[in-house]
C-alpha cells in the first residue's frame, strides 16, 4: 500500500493548504444543504469510501510529477548515460524560485479537498520519462495517496525519449498501476528496455541518451488497462503497451485512450497494427455504449491552446470522428501545460452548437506552465506551429472560451450529471512567473447538456 512521507507533506504550501481548506469547508456546507439525499452514516471523513448520495465528481489533471534524479556524494544525478537537468529541484528558467515539488503537491492537495469520485490523469504523469523508479520516488508521494482512484491515461513523457533521456515504452507506467513480475525471492523481474525511437525518428525524439535503466516488466492487466507482454513475456523491451479502455461512473461512460502512437507497431496510420487496433475498439466500445453521456480523454489534443499540435494530436482526429458521429460530450486532454476549453467543434473545428464536442485542456498538475496563444506563434521543436488541423492562424481567437494564459497550476472538478454537466476549474498555485498584477487565483466554471447517445435508453 502506498504511504506518503510524513515530512514532506507536512511541508506543503500554506496558499495551497489554504484553498483546500475553502474548497473542502465549501463542499460542506453545499452537503449541509442537502441532508435529505446524504448517507445518515456518513460524516466529513468518509471519502474515499462512503457514498455520497450526489452526482460524482470527476477531478480531470495532467502534466505532473517531476523528475527527481538521485542523490550520490550530496549531488542530485541521473543513472549513467540520462540526462540530470529539469529536475524537481532545479527546474529550467524562469521557474528558478520554485522546486516543483510544491506545485504537484499544492495540485494533490486540491485534490483531496475536492473529495472525488474518480481521478482521470490525461497524461504525462512523470516527467522525464517515466521510469519505475522515478513514479515512486515523485509521483507517488503525492498522487499515491489516492492512487486506487485514478483512471490514467499515458502521455508521451511515458513512452518517448524525452529532454536527452532515453525512453522506457511505458514499461515505468503499466509496472507502477498494473504491477510487475517477480521471480522466486520476490525480486522483481527487470529489462533492459532499448530505445524505443525508430531510427527515422531520431531527432523528433529528442534523446541523446543511449543507456536505459532496466525497467520492471508489467502484468499484463490491471488499472493502466492492457501491456502486450509480447511471445517472451517482455523481456528485450518486446512488450506493446496498449492502455486503452473504459469504465462507467453514474449515467456516464468514460473511455481513457492512448494516443502515443509514433513508435508503436504501425506508427500513427488509422491502418496501423496497433492504432487501427485501437480505433476498432473505440469503435466497437462506442457502438455497445448506452449511457446518456460520453467523455474520452488523452494526452495530446487535436486542437491546441498553445498553437503547437504534436502528429499524435493530428492522429487523434480519428478519435474525434468516431466520437463525434456516437454523440459524445467531452474531450479531455493535457500535453499543453495550461487550462483552457473550447466552444463546441465538430472533428474539423467547426463550431457546432447542436452536435459539437467540447474539448478541455487540463495540463496544470504541476510541470513548468505554457502561455496561451491565439496568434501564430515560434513552437518547440519538430511541432507543426498549428492551432488546429487545417492551420487556421485564427482558430483559438475563435474558438476558445476560456483559458488560464499559462499562469497556474491546478485542477478540474467535472460533476456528471445525469443528463449534463458542471465544470469548475480551480488553481492550486500562481506560478513564480505570473506578471504583476495578476491575481492571485484562476477559476471557470460552466455548465453543458448531454447528447443523449445514440443508444441511450436501450
Amino acid at each position: 500500500m502506498n504511504t506518503i512521507g510524513r515530512s514532506f507533506r507536512a511541508a506543503a504550501l500554506v496558499g495551497a493548504a489554504a484553498l483546500a481548506l475553502a474548497f473542502a469547508a465549501g463542499t460542506r456546507a453545499q452537503n449541509q444543504n442537502s441532508n435529505r439525499n446524504e448517507d445518515p452514516h456518513s460524516n466529513d471523513n468518509a471519502w474515499p469510501y462512503a457514498k455520497t448520495w450526489r452526482s460524482p465528481v470527476l477531478a480531470v489533471v495532467g502534466d505532473i510529477a517531476c523528475q527527481p534524479g538521485e542523490v550520490e556524494n550530496g549531488t542530485i544525478v541521473e543513472p549513467t548515460g540520462e540526462a540530470a537537468h529539469e529536475l524537481c529541484s532545479n527546474p529550467k528558467p524562469p521557474y528558478t524560485s520554485i522546486s516543483l515539488w510544491q506545485s504537484q503537491e499544492a495540485t494533490a492537495n486540491l485534490i483531496e479537498a475536492m473529495k472525488p469520485d474518480a481521478v482521470a490523469i490525461a497524461g504525462d504523469l512523470q516527467y522525464q520519462v517515466g521510469q519505475y523508479s522515478d513514479f515512486k520516488q515523485s509521483f507517488d508521494l503525492t498522487y499515491g495517496a489516492f492512487k486506487f482512484l485514478h483512471r490514467p491515461a499515458p502521455g508521451n513523457h511515458e513512452f518517448y525519449d524525452e529532454h536527452s533521456e532515453t525512453g522506457v515504452g511505458g514499461y515505468g507506467y503499466f509496472s507502477y498501476y498494473n504491477g510487475f513480475q517477480i521471480d522466486a525471492n520476490g525480486n522483481p523481474i527487470t529489462t533492459a528496455v532499448p530505445d524505443p525511437c525508430p531510427l527515422a525518428l531520431a531527432a523528433a525524439c529528442g534523446s541523446g541518451a543511449t543507456i536505459p535503466s532496466p525497467q520492471p516488466i508489467p502484468r499484463a492487466d490491471g488499472q493502466a488497462g492492457h501491456f502486450e507482454l509480447g511471445a517472451n513475456g517482455g523481456v528485450n523491451g518486446s512488450g506493446v503497451g496498449d492502455g486503452w479502455y473504459s469504465y462507467n461512473l453514474g449515467s456516464w461512460h468514460l473511455i481513457s485512450l492512448n494516443i502515443e502512437c509514433s513508435t508503436q507497431p504501425g506508427g500513427c496510420s488509422n491502418t496501423g497494427s496497433w492504432f487501427g487496433a485501437e480505433l476498432a475498439w473505440l469503435k466497437k466500445d462506442l457502438e455497445e455504449n448506452h449511457s446518456a453521456c460520453t467523455a474520452a480523454y488523452w494526452h495530446q489534443p487535436t486542437f491546441s491552446a498553445t498553437n503547437g499540435i504534436t502528429p499524435e494530436g493530428i492522429a487523434a482526429q480519428a478519435f474525434w470522428q468516431l466520437l463525434y458521429e456516437h454523440k459524445a460530450d467531452l474531450v479531455l486532454n493535457g500535453h499543453d501545460h495550461l487550462y483552457a476549453h473550447y466552444r463546441p467543434l465538430d472533428p474539423s473545428g467547426n463550431y457546432d452548437p447542436r452536435n459539437g464536442i467540447r474539448e478541455f485542456i487540463v495540463g496544470t498538475g504541476g510541470e513548468t506552465l505554457d502561455p496561451v496563444v491565439t496568434t501564430t506563434a515560434t513552437s518547440g521543436a519538430n511541432e507543426t506551429n498549428l492551432e488546429d488541423p487545417t492551420g487556421n492562424p485564427n482558430f483559438n481567437a475563435l474558438n476558445l472560451e476560456a483559458g488560464s494564459t499559462g499562469n497556474f497550476w491546478g485542477v478540474m472538478a467535472l460533476t456528471l450529471e445525469p443528463n449534463g454537466y458542471k465544470w469548475n476549474f480551480q488553481s492550486a498555485l500562481q506560478a513564480p512567473v505570473a506578471p504583476a498584477g495578476t491575481p492571485a487565483t484562476f477559476t471557470d466554471q460552466g455548465v453543458g447538456s448531454c447528447h443523449g447517445g445514440p443508444n441511450w435508453g436501450w
